[in-house]
């Protein structure tokens, strides 16, 4: 059986790439709260790769899986 692996390039992503818009603006995405990242989920996230990335966020933080990204920002 094949072990998943995730993308690094799409993790590294979420430790560099800032939220364009609304209340959070210029917050990194790994550092948005889950409370705003609940409010997409409810409303609807944004379409494409920063939906994807948003979401895949809220699934990280909700299941206690941030020291994934650790080592990423470490190495920023």
């Amino acid at each position: 059986m094949e072990m998943f692996q995730p993308d690094p390039q799409f993790l590294r992503q979420l430790v560099e790439m800032k939220m364009p818009f609304g209340k959070y603006k210029d917050v990194v995405l790994c550092d948005l709260p889950v409370s705003y990242l609940e409010w997409f989920q409810r409303n609807g996230f944004p379409k494409g790769k920063l939906g994807m990335l948003l979401e895949t966020m809220l699934v990280i933080k909700m299941n206690g899986l941030m020291y994934l990204l650790e080592p990423i920002r470490k190495s920023k």
